[in-house]
């Protein structure tokens, strides 16, 4: 089963899982950032998409990739600073998996934790007012900090386990 791993990745953390998710995969298996794509991906069997979510989905990079798939299997993977077992989280999967193209068939999905870009962090504290949900406050820096830690090592087994998990079942499909 031929297969390939694309991934959108603004601080490194999607990247990261993207390269767990390869070591699931037959050897050789390319990882590839998505601004350098091959132009045709008709000849794989299997192709992982892997973004980082923006404003509770798939960042605009990914969602157009995702959206021009060929009719072929999908695994599908994120990171978020956010913790991975939130209805967040939860909804922000769900939206990149209906970002796929139509004929495509998404066969798992797996979101982990990633450490937040301080410029982003910055920018929310000076955007939104102290006590809000994205201002800056002792909760939300606990949380940024805790971010800061993932991807980690349990994560990135996690990973290389769903792609195990998803190219089993690309292979009964």
């Amino acid at each position: 089963m031929k297969c390939i791993v694309l991934y959108s990745s603004r601080t490194g953390n999607t990247r990261k899982v993207a390269e767990a998710v390869c070591k699931g995969l037959p050897a050789g298996t390319p990882c590839v950032d998505m601004k350098e794509i091959p132009a045709d991906l008709t000849g794989y069997d299997l192709i992982f998409t892997g973004f980082w979510v923006d404003k509770g989905e798939a960042n605009e990079e990914a969602k157009k990739v995702m959206a021009s798939l060929p009719p072929v299997k999908v695994g599908v993977f994120a990171t978020l600073g956010a913790n991975p077992n939130s209805e967040h989280a939860a909804g922000a999967l769900a939206k990149g998996a209906e970002a796929v193209a139509d004929g495509a068939t998404v066969l798992g999905s797996f979101i982990c934790q990633g450490a937040v870009d301080p410029k982003l962090i910055e920018m929310m504290y000076k955007t939104f007012p102290a006590g809000s949900a994205h201002g800056k406050s002792p909760e939300r820096d606990a949380l940024h900090a805790e971010a800061a830690k993932h991807p980690d090592a349990t994560d990135l087994a996690a990973a290389e386990a769903f792609a195990v998990t998803v190219l089993e079942k690309a292979k009964e499909a």
